[in-house]
């Protein structure tokens, strides 16, 4: 189906509707996969043609829309945030069959809908969170770390495997200036809660989650409220771990009872603690967690990268952009 020149790779098609959905309304999939690889996308007919000086750079184009092209012929979807997935799966392995991992995706059912692990990080992640107990998730923001954790706390309390969620986070990120905050506790901790909030409004009416709220089956609260409590048969999952002391990682790691499985998240590049001995990854509970259970028996650490951001395709440029500028001026 590919054929090449010297910086030219051509890549022929033979069904004009499933092309047609391939290349997207006025090209704009192609436009996406030029973006991305740097390479020039164009079209004559059912003629792809990918004009890049990097062979490298040709050779995981054509390998993304060969696959994506055979999974359209086959009947599958294909969303303009799969191609973008699909382009930086590939990019970090080139044999991986596409079709195996949409086709394996891994669902988890919750209230409202059910949530699918979008790239093979997701996929381990969710398999991991149903064979561990104590799972620990480290990544940059929009990899799904707390979003695909509630998911599956919802799921497990739909199956009767937990009789209650809870999901807590350190209530101020620099500092507990809850003070300066108007309102009583609970009107100051909200503001910091939202993101938990959000999650769970996704996957459940508002209504249900107001009624589990009141009645205790679902706990949203800040971590201070976890002292000198043993969690029996519960999800808990503490989000934004990287801001919590060693005590505070500690004591939260010991409120685990039976029957219960808890998952803490958090990216070590955004520790907001003040520095300690110049570096602020001196103090963060969950750096230090890390280094102290490595190898405890029952205890799972998945590491996600900037690869494996699902949101917005911006936020993934943007994460690059700034860990490219640290990686340059870390003063800046």
């Amino acid at each position: 189906m590919a054929f090449s020149s010297h910086r030219v790779e051509t890549v022929d098609f033979d069904d004009p509707a499933v092309a047609a959905a391939l290349f997207g309304p006025h090209n704009v999939h192609l436009d996406m996969l030029a973006e991305a690889s740097g390479a020039r996308l164009t079209t004559r007919g059912l003629t792809l043609f990918v004009d890049s000086p990097d062979a490298a750079v040709r050779q995981l184009v054509c390998n993304v829309v060969v696959q994506l092209y055979a999974m359209l012929r086959e009947g599958t979807a294909i969303s303009r945030q799969d191609i973008l997935r699909s382009y930086t799966m590939l990019a970090n392995d080139p044999g991986l069959d596409l079709r195996q991992v949409f086709r394996e995706a891994v669902f988890v059912n919750t209230p409202r809908k059910s949530v699918a692990a979008r790239n093979v990080a997701q996929k381990t992640y969710l398999e991991i969170l149903r064979r561990y107990e104590m799972v620990f998730a480290v990544g940059p923001a929009g990899t799904g770390k707390t979003y695909l954790a509630v998911a599956m706390a919802l799921s497990l309390l739909q199956q009767h495997k937990v009789k209650r969620i809870v999901l807590t986070r350190p209530a101020v990120e620099a500092g507990e200036r809850l003070g300066f905050l108007p309102g009583d506790l609970v009107e100051k901790v909200n503001p910091y809660l939202r993101p938990l909030y959000d999650a769970l409004h996704d996957m459940m009416p508002q209504p249900k989650v107001a009624s589990m709220l009141e009645v205790g089956t679902i706990e949203v609260a800040p971590l201070a409220f976890m002292r000198g409590r043993t969690l029996n048969d519960a999800f808990i999952i503490l989000d934004e771990a990287q801001n919590t002391t060693h005590e505070q990682m500690k004591m939260f790691l010991t409120r685990m009872g039976f029957g219960s499985r808890v998952v803490v998240t958090g990216d070590t590049t955004q520790i907001d603690l003040p520095a300690q001995n110049d570096t602020p990854y001196g103090r963060s509970g969950l750096v230090h967690a890390l280094r102290v259970l490595q190898g405890v028996p029952g205890v799972a650490v998945h590491h996600f990268s900037k690869a494996d951001v699902v949101r917005h395709p911006l936020v993934g440029a943007i994460v690059s952009a700034y860990d490219d500028a640290e990686k340059t001026c870390p003063s800046v």
